[in-house]
Order: structure tokens, then C-alpha cells, then sequence
């Protein structure tokens, strides 16, 4: 959430700062909302402070016990308790409507964020040359993965859709020994590095999810338990920010690291019609999720540290990817400052996003009271920072593409032999 200090003191900096990200936001009706709610609020104290001055009159009369008519006091008591209940009501309806507008207000993007309008104007920081280079196989007999996944009977979308409907996918045999020991060796990758591992609920309170960011605006993209008025998690992001909800840090306590693995569920309302073959958009999916709590003044670097420990897995899986940095306009809603981890699809002949790495600063602390307080006493909201460590469906895909051979085989990547107990499949 944007504070409100800001838009009160510095309206051009934030109108200019939304412009980057192509959002137009009425900060005027904000800003009247802010001004009655402030107004409403001088005047209920100023009645609230009249009450105790009279109920205190009131009292000590009757502790006088003198014949002092008190009458008109307590006439004036219950007019100023008519007067706060209509003028309270105004306020929560104006609060209210004032919280919600803030809420649909994106982050503000960085400073060192590049300015665009599209993908193409995101940067591309470095490329690593993965297995792509060292496989003999001709580029035009690259499969997509999913011809792949099939012709080895290790993926079966038809039985997941006569299950599910449609993009769903089931993995059997080596294909969900495969699933598993991508999550088993980027949990103990990430573990090896500082992480602390955490299992959490996929399911997640209203109050939860807002605070990271999904809801209000992105309410058609979850799954929702109407019942419960629960939400499934679209990534594991949601519940391990919210471990920290209302919590005041010790300046010592910072930084926090955690890595959890989770399903994820999305109901990709804005995709029809797009990758509706395979792994890549599908309504459930694995992801080893990163999340770092951090004092403000090193969240820039810790940024540049969760990219690394994101990208060597990659590394360590020898598949081909680059880091970008996105542009203003491509931010996500809560991020300040992203970078994305792309990898390269051989059979479809395209990058595809396996991980999203992003400093969202104060916004998800604001919204969840999460704050650091200093020796010398002073408070200030913690910044967050969130990344896939890696997003598992899609590094599935990856390496089935990667790593097909002529004789139709899939050689499996060398860290994940152990894990396998086989090198090629079949």
C-alpha cells in the first residue's frame, strides 16, 4: 500500500511515478476522501473531549452531593453521543472507501527500473549457455514438451482433463519422480544457502491475501472457498509474508530468509486461448518459493542475492536462461523493482519465465503492520522481497525440451541423478 503521507505531500511525484506503469488513478478523489475522513475525525475528537468535560462536571456534583441541578448536562451528554454516532458512521464509511481506493493503487516503481511500455523494452542483463550448446541433436528435431512428456508416457493431459477438465496435467512414472526430484534438490540447494524451509497452508484468509497484494484487483484470478471465505494460495508468497503479520522486528532479528515448496492455483482468467498445450499456464502447478524480510537500506542488495541463488539452480540444471530486468510498465502490482529468469525452449523456440524476483519495499509491510525497530528506538516498515526458486512445472518442461536425445531418449540433468537413481528415461 502506498502511504498516504506520500500522495498528501508529493501528488506529482506519485502521478508520475503511476504514468510509468501506464496507470491512471484519480488521486484528487483520494485525496477528498482523505480530507473529509481528517476533518470528520478533528470534529469527533472535539466532541468526544466536550463529553469528558461535562460527564467529569456531572461527576464531580454528584460527589459534592449538593442540590445543583445537572439536568442540562446530561441533556447535552446525549446530543453530542447523537451527533457521534451519525458523524462515526460518516467516518467508517469514509475510511472504508478511502482504504479501498489505496488498495488498488500499484507499487511505485524504483528508481533504477528501466522505462518502457512492453517486454521489449525490459533489459537483458546476462545469458548463461546451458545444455542446448553441448547436445548433439539437430535444432529442427527439438519436440515441444509435451509431444516429449507423452511419447515417454511420463505426462497425460487426456486422463488429468477427464479428471479436471482442462489445463490440468497428470505425471506418472519417472515423470513424477522427475517433478520430485526437482523439488527435493532445489529445497536442499536453497536450504544449503541460508534458507529456512517452511510448510504452509494452501489455503489463506481474505485478510491474508490482501496484504500481499491480490486482492482487491486480481479477485478473478483465485480460487475461493465462498463457504469459508478462503482463497487458494496462487503462490506460497501469500502465506509465508503473512508468518510476519503484525510483528515488530528487533534490529538484529533482519534479514529473515524462507523457502517453501507449495502447489500453486490460478485460474488464468485473462489466458484464453494462450499455451493451452502442456506444462506452461496451467490451473496447479509446483513452486519452491523464496521470501526475504530485510531492513530498508539493504534490500537492494539482498534483491541482487535472491536473483543469484534463483539463477544457479538453473546453473546447476546446465539449461540455457538469461536474467531481465522489466520495465516500468511490466512490473508486477506489488513489486518496485523485478527481475525475471527466463529459460530457453528449444522445442518451442521461445523464452519462457521460470522466476520472477522482486523487491516490493514497504507496500505488503504496510499493509501487514510488519516493522523493524531500531536501538535508538526509532520504527520503520521492513521491506519485503519474493522470487520462484524455481517455478517446478516449467523447469520440468525445460528439461524435456533440453534434454531429448536422437534415440528418443531423455538424458536427466547430472545434479538430479542422485535423486533419480537413473540417467536417461526410459
Amino acid at each position: 500500500m502506498i502511504d498516504i503521507n506520500l500522495i498528501r505531500h508529493n501528488k506529482e511525484l506519485v502521478v508520475h511515478k503511476l504514468s510509468l506503469r501506464k496507470e491512471k488513478i484519480d488521486l484528487d478523489e483520494i485525496l477528498s476522501l482523505d480530507s473529509q475522513k481528517r476533518k470528520l475525525q478533528t470534529e469527533i475528537d472535539q466532541l468526544r473531549n466536550k463529553r469528558n468535560t461535562i460527564s467529569s462536571e456531572i461527576a464531580k456534583i454528584k460527589i459534592q452531593n449538593k442540590p445543583q441541578p445537572i439536568e442540562h448536562l446530561t441533556l447535552q451528554v446525549e446530543e453530542i453521543n447523537k451527533k457521534l454516532e451519525i458523524l462515526e458512521t460518516q467516518l467508517s464509511s469514509i475510511e472504508t472507501t478511502l482504504e479501498n481506493k489505496l488498495l488498488y493503487i500499484p507499487n511505485l516503481p524504483d528508481d533504477t527500473v528501466p522505462v518502457g511500455n512492453s517486454p521489449e523494452d525490459n533489459v537483458v542483463v546476462s545469458i548463461f549457455e546451458g545444455y542446448v550448446k553441448e547436445n548433439p541433436l539437430e535444432q529442427q528435431k527439438y519436440s515441444p514438451h509435451w509431444e516429449v512428456g507423452e511419447r515417454l508416457d511420463i505426462l497425460d493431459f487426456k486422463t488429468a482433463a477427464k479428471i479436471s477438465g482442462s489445463r490440468f496435467a497428470m505425471l506418472k512414472g519417472l515423470g513424477a519422480k522427475l517433478e520430485r526430484a526437482l523439488i527435493n534438490f532445489m529445497l536442499d540447494e536453497h536450504i544449503k544457502n541460508g534458507y529456512e524451509e517452511v510448510w504452509l497452508p494452501y489455503l489463506v484468509t481474505k485478510q491474508s491475501i490482501t496484504g500481499t497484494g491480490q486482492l482487491p484487483k486480481f479477485e478473478e484470478e483465485l480460487y475461493k472457498s465462498d463457504k469459508d471465505e478462503l482463497y487458494l494460495i496462487p503462490t506460497a508468497e501469500v502465506s509465508l509474508i503473512n508468518i510476519y503479520r503484525d510483528k515488530i522486528f528487533s534490529e538484529d532479528e533482519l534479514p529473515r530468509k524462507f523457502v517453501s515448496y507449495s502447489a500453486c492455483f490460478r485460474r488464468e482468467a485473462g489466458s484464453y486461448g494462450k499455451d493451452t498445450k502442456g506444462l506452461i499456464r496451467n490451473h496447479q502447478f509446483n513452486k519452491i518459493e523464496l521470501v526475504k524480510f530485510t531492513h530498508p537500506e539493504t534490500s537492494d542488495k539482498e534483491l541482487e542475492l535472491l536473483v543469484k541463488d534463483a539463477s544457479e539452480i538453473l546453473r546447476k540444471l546446465n539449461l540455457t536462461h538469461r536474467i531481465v530486468l522489466l520495465c516500468s510498465a511490466e512490473l508486477g502490482f506489488a513489486s518496485a523493482k523485478t527481475y525475471d529468469l527466463e529459460v530457453w525452449m528449444p522445442g518451442e523456440k521461445r523464452w519462457r519465465e521460470v522466476s520472477s524476483c522482486s523487491n516490493c519495499k514497504e507496500f505488503q509491510s504496510r499493509r501487514l503492520n510488519i516493522k523493524v525497530k531500531y536501538t535508538n528506538g526509532k520504527k520503520e516498515f521492513v521491506h519485503t522481497l519474493n522470487g520462484s526458486g524455481v517455478a517446478v512445472g516449467r523447469t520440468f518442461a525445460c528439461i524435456l525440451e533440453t534434454y531429448q536425445q536422437e534415440d528418443g531418449t531423455l538424458k536427466i540433468p547430472e545434479v538430479l541423478v542422485p535423486y533419480m537413481g537413473c540417467k536417461t528415461i526410459p
